[in-house]
């Protein structure tokens, strides 16, 4: 034991945390500068066979595993800090919040409750405050970090479903069978939540899209319908930043049917959230005031690192009504500190400290910067879209809303729609593989199209360039 403790004790030593520190920071600086593939060539079965070890039963020398980091770990990674990653919605993070990592991994602090974190929840108080000032909210609001949509989903339901069944949380729904309203275009967290909480995937009810977003004609067409069926409705959702196309919901007229119907309406800002910092996209949330919850997700457009998801909600009360539960080891009746703990509105109990990242992005860079970076995002996509529309072998689907655009390759023309859904989906493989960038794909309209998310702030119209290029030529 005295061998194993001295080990630890010597890798508590600054050389020691240095060398991982240089790891990261190497990684980072090649990426700036563009060097390597941004993914790897390898199968998933090549990589597989690359760990499949037996458990180690002795520990190995840090260099080692050091060694082990940069040769296996992270060359054959997906390289989002690559300037021609523009692949699913997750960032290329802020500097700052990555190097407070190791401190939210040292102090290890769980915020349950606040006896176990006691800044770390005192932060996220205030941090979640600063987040419902944002959206128009009153001192009545509050929340809770969440790992990320879903969960802020699903908590987001129960609350909306505690306030439909106030009983549910102990005798379930009985006969009842409620119903879930969102646009085609959902998020499938909606769907996952349905199941989770036993209203069932059958019972959510997807209303029709105009131009990507929920049509409201439709929705208030729905509302009416299920009114005069007198099937009970828990919530409608909404979304403000689709993952296929980021496009907004119109929330303003949402929230105005579901006011009429006294309907709980949550909306999905997960992606399109972070707009309320841009004093030019802010706009796109008009009406946002008018929900009951909002999700919001810090690690997507605030560009921190996984996970930091968030849920608001507009009547904090609302939220803790969402669970209903005793356990006097941690939650004390009566305490005045009770009213801090995170636990009674949180679906997590063991929760690491990761406000303080966004915490510390907003001390560094403060929300004017992070806006400009969301501006910058939408932008460079804006870009983008005007390359597509000019190439001869390639069409935009939309006009990006932020900062996603779907578009397909469409050759020379010579091909049908079948065989060119096929060929999409062949170049987006044959593209990541070679290294060159990396893209992804979805289907819109029934039809395969390719798509890219700009994630990381040092994507440049060149890089645009190159990518729009090299696709059109496959």
């Amino acid at each position: 034991m005295s061998d194993i403790l001295a080990q630890l004790t010597a890798d508590l030593e600054p050389e020691v945390a240095s060398r991982f520190l240089e790891l990261a920071t190497s990684y980072l600086q090649a990426m700036e500068q563009r060097q390597g593939a941004v993914s790897t060539p390898r199968t998933p079965a090549e990589l597989h066979r690359r760990f499949d070890e037996p458990m180690p039963r002795e520990g190995r020398p840090a260099d080692e595993v050091i060694a082990r980091l940069r040769d296996e770990v992270i060359a054959d990674a997906n390289h989002l800090y690559h300037p021609r990653y523009v692949g699913h919605q997750v960032s290329a993070p802020l500097p700052a919040s990555i190097w407070t990592e190791p401190v939210i991994g040292a102090l290890n602090q769980s915020l349950a409750v606040a006896e176990m974190s006691p800044t770390a929840t005192a932060i996220e108080t205030r941090v979640i405050r600063w987040m419902a000032e944002l959206v128009g909210w009153g001192p009545a609001a509050g929340g809770t970090l969440t790992s990320g949509g879903t969960e802020a989903t699903i908590t987001a339901l129960l609350a909306a479903r505690a306030r439909r069944f106030p009983d549910a949380w102990a005798r379930g729904m009985g006969g009842s069978v409620p119903v879930v309203v969102c646009g085609e275009h959902a998020h499938y967290s909606v769907a996952r939540a349905a199941g989770t909480l036993g209203i069932g995937t059958e019972n959510v009810v997807l209303v029709p899209s105009r131009g990507w977003r929920m049509d409201v004609d439709a929705l208030r067409s729905t509302l009416e319908g299920l009114a005069r069926d007198e099937r009970p409705v828990i919530a409608v959702v909404a979304t403000a930043g689709s993952t296929a196309t980021g496009s907004f919901d119109d929330l303003e007229a949402i929230g105005g049917l579901c006011a009429r119907h006294d309907i709980w309406l949550h909306v999905d800002g997960c992606h399109g959230a972070s707009a309320l910092l841009s004093p030019t996209h802010r706009e796109r949330l008009r009406g946002v005031a008018l929900a009951h919850s909002i999700a919001w997700d810090p690690h997507k457009m605030m560009l921190l690192p996984l996970s930091v998801g968030a849920l608001i909600v507009r009547e904090e009360r609302a939220l803790e009504a969402a669970f209903v539960q005793k356990a006097p080891y941690l939650f004390h009746a009566g305490d005045d500190a009770r009213i801090w703990d995170q636990g009674v509105r949180s679906a997590q109990c063991s929760r690491r400290a990761d406000v303080i990242k966004l915490w510390v992005a907003l001390q560094r860079y403060g929300t004017d910067a992070i806006g400009a970076l969301y501006d910058h995002l939408c932008a460079t996509a804006g870009e983008f879209h005007r390359l597509v529309a000019e190439h001869p072998a390639l069409e935009p689907v939309h006009t990006p809303e932020a900062n996603i655009l779907c578009f397909r390759w469409i050759g020379d023309g010579s091909l049908d729609q079948d065989a060119l859904d096929a060929r999409n989906l062949e170049i987006r493989e044959r593209y990541n593989r070679s290294g060159h960038g990396w893209i992804t794909t979805t289907v819109l309209g029934g039809r395969r199209v390719l798509r890219v998310t700009i994630m990381n702030w040092m994507t440049t119209a060149e890089d645009c360039r190159a990518i729009v290029e090299e696709i059109g030529r496959m």
